[in-house]
């Protein structure tokens, strides 16, 4: 059976987990400390009103964090009242997802890929180089389940590098990164077989990744692999909190 985007959405937060998850009234407040949008938005965990909006915003503002919502499949009566508060839409996100055995199909070519974990001081310096830094680094870290990352090495220079890790039998690869002079030559999709193969190995059943609707070239790629887009989810951040 294909997972549903409300199970990629839990496979999101374990696989890319907040410094800390709680609960105010109907929200999830995710505190973030530096890794990201993605660990720092607020979710709608049960039925929420335009009135308990302030509530949420509080509640982040008090740690620190620009008052940001993540609108999921379901959403739709908060990402309006959002919009007439002066929410603005950001970076929309794909969720694809596929049989494992789908992608681990073939391997990459010998000394392309490798999995190792803890990463190597080269990875953390390709990260940073696309913006990847410090804490996205320690959200790695956190992540429970079995994980992994991803080293590349394509015409005998380093290509790129990537994580991967598993919850509740999904693996989902986050910050896949090929370094500029290395694209167009399959270094991604190489990435993806290679946690395939991995994520295999470890146990999961289905590998997936997220990818913002913008990144035209990372969408071709998992529809190319065979990887079906089962839902999508967007931030809404406050327009005084845009830098």
């Amino acid at each position: 059976m294909m997972p549903s985007v409300e199970m990629l959405y839990d496979v999101v937060d374990g696989t890319w987990p907040a410094a800390a998850f709680r609960r105010e009234g109907p929200w999830m407040i995710r505190e973030g400390q530096g890794g990201g949008q993605r660990v720092s938005a607020a979710t709608a965990v049960d039925p929420v009103t335009e009135a308990d909006i302030p509530r949420a915003e509080a509640a982040m503002q008090a740690l620190g964090q620009p008052r940001l919502f993540m609108i999921r499949k379901g959403d739709e009566a908060l990402d309006a009242a959002l919009e007439a508060r002066g929410y603005k839409v950001v970076d929309p996100v794909n969720l694809y997802v596929a049989p494992v055995a789908d992608v681990a199909t073939e391997r990459p070519p010998r000394i392309t890929t490798f999995t190792v974990w803890e990463p190597l001081a080269i990875q953390i310096d390709m990260w940073a180089e696309g913006g990847i830094g410090p804490g996205r680094i320690a959200v790695m870290h956190r992540a429970r389940g079995p994980k992994t990352s991803l080293i590349g090495r394509l015409n005998d220079h380093p290509g790129g590098t990537g994580f991967v890790a598993i919850h509740d039998g999904i693996a989902m690869v986050h910050a896949l990164e090929v370094l500029e002079h290395q694209r167009k030559q399959g270094m991604g999709r190489y990435f993806m077989r290679e946690a395939a193969f991995w994520a295999q190995a470890n146990g999961a059943t289905h590998l997936a990744v997220v990818c913002t609707q913008g990144n035209a070239g990372a969408n071709a790629l998992y529809s190319s692999l065979g990887m079906t887009l089962v839902g999508q989810y967007h931030y809404r951040k406050h327009e005084e909190d845009f830098a």
